[in-house]
């Protein structure tokens, strides 16, 4: 049922009064209208788990508003503007007069900060941050910008095998790129080629909503997506769907094939974990060990992984035991991401609780409690170097991103973070290692994509978008980075340091 908020005039709350010396008219916020504001809040700020959660209890994906129309920011505006109007109450008489306080700037003070920021930003952007002035700004031949998604693009992946790039979106779709190798720019936008993989609700022939994440198996040959509406698919790479994988009742968070290709392992809003057969579709085994939302997966080896979620715990599990063979207490939040090290003998984990910790199933307590940030880590990688890599004379590395718009690069042996990196100035959502482990990406809901040296900190190129981004990734060649944003694109960067 739809259940009107009332939003009346600042006049003492009558919705037509002549006191004001005009007709106002009232206007009305639904709470499926505000349930939408609130997602957008959400989503716009980082607490990406948090907006699917609250999306799915709301039911905010079947209001039938269209996102497109709702610009970014739009919950803020309204308060901003309620508490404007508010202050106005307080300074106008029953007869419509303005109340003489003796103090006549405090009114005009309520409307600067908007035109104060407006103009702060537009210092900002006409003085800039030295980049143009360093070079470091992407070509615009360099750019290859992919449109066709209706909504916003939350997540990318890259074919191992061939030059084939996947997206999700909140359009309850994927696509499948075919992105020239030799090409970039408008040539390559003109023959990018795709196929669009529609999710549909098997039961209703309704849209299934926001497609939440990727992998693609190791051949390349297949790819997973995880819905909204609680199914996992796996599609061939022209985009023909193989098989719906249907027993999870909530959102799905995470997928993983493992290394051999045979499972698919998948988490959920519903609390669960699900092994499944990728031959027959069949569930291999349903791990139910979780209090509250998982978060995330991650596979240690063929038959073994990890679990993390909300409940503020971690599991390890192994396929054909009923018992997880550990289980990791040491947050004092929620879990957010977990990352098993190129050699399946660390895992690390990051929080709300401000830390990433890494863990080793022989003990409990964890082996590092690193603890910099000021803000909650939304996600960890491991460089693909050091033992159990094709890169095993340089150092393993672990990067930790933050909302408080660092990243931060850690030395595993001795447990301390070796560089920050402080060009972003938003929350960052996501970092991805080249395969060679010499360059790091990251990418910011300050709309940039940085590609910093490892060696030393630097930024070494940077492509600064039109809206947020949510997630970045290299291609295997280590000679392209792909960047899905907030208004529905994705970027391919050529990347070459040798051209």
């Amino acid at each position: 049922a739809r259940s009107p908020l009332s939003v009346t005039s600042p006049c003492k709350g009558q919705s037509l009064s002549r006191d004001c010396g005009r007709r106002s008219e009232e206007m009305a916020l639904t709470s499926e209208e505000l349930n939408y504001l609130l997602y957008r809040y959400l989503l716009e700020s980082g607490y990406t788990h948090t907006a699917f959660t609250f999306a799915n209890e709301s039911l905010v994906k079947q209001s039938g508003i269209n996102g497109a129309d709702v610009p970014p920011g739009a919950l803020i505006s309204f308060v901003q503007k309620g508490m404007l109007y508010s202050n106005i109450e307080q300074h106008v008489n029953d007869d419509g007069t303005i109340m003489d306080d003796g103090d006549d700037d405090k009114l005009a003070s309520l409307l600067l900060p908007g035109h104060v920021q407006s103009r702060e930003n537009e210092d900002k952007d006409d003085n800039g941050d030295g980049m143009d002035e360093d070079g470091l700004e992407v070509e615009a031949s360099k750019i290859t910008t992919l449109s066709g998604h209706d909504n916003e693009v939350f997540t990318v992946a890259w074919n191992p095998v061939k030059s084939l790039l996947a997206s999700g979106s909140g359009d309850s779709s994927a696509r499948i790129w075919h992105i020239p190798a030799s090409e970039s720019g408008p040539e390559a936008e003109r023959n990018t080629q795709w196929h669009q993989l529609e999710h549909f609700n098997a039961s209703s022939n309704e849209k299934a909503k926001d497609v939440t994440t990727l992998d693609w198996n190791s051949e390349g040959s297949l790819l997973a997506t995880g819905s909204y509406d609680g199914h996992a698919r796996i599609w061939n790479e022209q985009g023909k769907l193989v098989m719906t994988l249907q027993k999870h009742k909530g959102p799905v968070f995470s997928l993983k094939w493992n290394r051999t290709g045979s499972m698919l392992l998948s988490g959920s809003v519903d609390k669960t974990a699900i092994v499944w057969d990728c031959k027959t579709g069949d569930v291999i085994q349903h791990f139910q060990l979780h209090q509250a939302p998982t978060l995330d997966v991650d596979w240690r080896n063929s038959n073994s992984f990890a679990s993390c979620s909300t409940d503020k715990t971690i599991f390890v599990c192994k396929v054909g035991e009923e018992q997880a063979v550990k289980k990791f207490s040491g947050h004092t939040d929620e879990v957010n991401a977990i990352k098993w090290d190129p050699t399946g003998t660390m895992l690390a984990s990051c929080s709300d609780d401000y830390s990433a910790k890494i863990w080793s199933v022989k003990q409990d307590e964890p082996l590092h409690d690193l603890r910099t940030h000021t803000k909650e880590i939304y996600t960890i990688k491991w460089s693909p170097t050091g033992p159990g890599t094709k890169n095993p004379n340089k150092p393993l590395l672990l990067a930790t991103a933050s909302f408080d718009s660092l990243v931060k690069l850690w030395d595993i042996e001795r447990g301390v973070d070796v560089l920050t990196l402080t060009k972003h100035t938003e929350p960052v959502y996501s970092v991805a290692f080249n395969p060679t482990g010499d360059l790091l990406a990251s990418g910011s809901f300050d709309k940039c994509l940085h590609i910093w040296s490892v060696k030393d900190g630097c930024v070494v190129k940077t492509l600064k978008g039109a809206s947020g981004i949510f997630e970045v990734a290299w291609n295997s060649a280590g000679d392209k980075v792909a960047a899905c944003f907030f208004n529905k694109v994705v970027q391919v960067i050529d990347f070459d340091l040798r051209k």
